[in-house]
């Protein structure tokens, strides 16, 4: 029961957070006109190519979190378990990436230079946001397993993880 109540709560933070993202974005596409850039049509192709595996790296994220995590993506309602698991052991911000990639699949796709520019900005937010209030959290959160998870994985660049032999 637990469990169902922690999906639903994931599914309705993630469902608002994409739609705030989505608003966004087309919102940011009333700048297109003035931005002397052009994205040629043959980026749509490109774009979905991008946006199918973002979104799915955001939805196998969010199930980690749910499944492993006993929580939601949300920074106010985050996981109470430590998760290393999933995509979070190849990478340690998967859903940043698996957003950043699905939203500049759509600025290719929508052929939207704002889009593009707003998928720019954002990787910096997260970027700051990261260094100045998550990774700080999850230090106080769960001490020695995140940090020890830290020295092993990269932020933004995903790898193999080492052997558990």
């Amino acid at each position: 029961m637990r469990t169902a109540f922690v999906a639903i709560r994931a599914i309705l933070w993630a469902a608002a957070f994409i739609l705030l993202w989505g608003w966004l974005a087309v919102s940011a596409r009333r700048y297109d006109a003035r931005i002397s850039i052009e994205v040629p049509p043959a980026a749509r192709i490109p774009g979905i190519a991008l946006m199918i595996p973002g979104g799915l790296l955001v939805l196998a994220c969010v199930g980690s979190f749910v499944l492993r995590g006993q929580g939601t993506p949300a920074p106010f309602d985050p996981p109470r378990v430590f998760v290393a698991t999933g995509p979070y052991r190849y990478v340690r911000n998967p859903m940043y990436l698996g957003a950043g990639v699905f939203l500049l699949g759509f600025g290719l796709f929508e052929g939207s230079p704002s889009i593009l520019l707003l998928t720019a900005a954002a990787w910096v937010v997260a970027q700051i946001f990261l260094i100045v209030y998550e990774e700080p959290d999850l230090e106080d959160r769960f001490g020695s397993s995140y940090t020890d998870y830290k020295k092993a994985v990269h932020r933004w660049i995903p790898r193999r993880p080492p052997s558990s032999s």
